[in-house]
């Protein structure tokens, strides 16, 4: 027994000296303590519940801060796993696709991309209002875990990282506006052709 003890103490702390944590038990300990949000739908529920989390995390939420995080589209499919017949009882998977941007204070992007979470519950045709229950908690899990997925993303965000990308951001917008320029004054010094005058007859 004491052996056993000894062992599970040794596996616990070799686990947490390697960083690793159980779920849900780990801080939220973000390197961004300023951070501006918004989203399409501005009072959607997981803009909502991100801000909540956020400020629990101790991230200061304003307009104006360092970086901005939009979340830019939120889209939810739904499709037919399996489908049982006479009772009309099937597997239904849900799926959604949150796309979010990352953007510096002059509004260059940083960061483009996009978090995907999937779902399966029941549908009982026989059960009409327990089907449609057991959708709603699956949205709200899938919710709960594209929270937790962006929280994440923002965690492995360092303040290097973060230059590292503002100065790439800001060397492709010069090579792009200096490219604009030069397309432009090309078009200017190229000579106007004189529409053709054809002979009277």
């Amino acid at each position: 027994m004491i052996k056993r003890n000894l062992l599970v103490m040794g596996l616990a702390v070799l686990l947490s000296a390697c960083g690793f944590q159980l779920r849900g038990t780990g801080t939220n300990e973000l390197a961004i303590k300023e951070l501006d949000l918004s989203a399409r739908n501005a009072y959607g529920e997981t803009v909502t519940q991100l801000r909540q989390v956020l400020d629990s995390s101790g991230v200061k939420i304003y307009t104006g801060a360092p970086y901005k995080l939009v979340l830019t589209d939120e889209q939810e499919s739904q499709r037919i796993l399996s489908y049982a017949g006479a009772g009309r009882t099937g597997e239904y998977q849900l799926n959604t696709v949150l796309s979010y941007n990352i953007l510096s204070q002059g509004n260059l992007s940083l960061i483009d991309d996009k978090l995907e979470v999937q779902k399966v519950f029941i549908h009982d045709g026989n059960n009409l209002a327990g089907s449609d229950q057991e959708a709603n908690d699956a949205r709200k899990d899938m919710r709960r875990e594209l929270v937790q997925r962006m929280m994440l993303r923002l965690q492995q965000l360092t303040p290097t990282q973060l230059a590292q990308l503002q100065q790439t951001a800001e060397a492709k917008a010069k090579a792009e506006a200096a490219a604009l320029e030069a397309a432009q004054k090309a078009e200017a010094e190229t000579p106007r052709q004189s529409p053709i005058e054809l002979p009277q007859q």
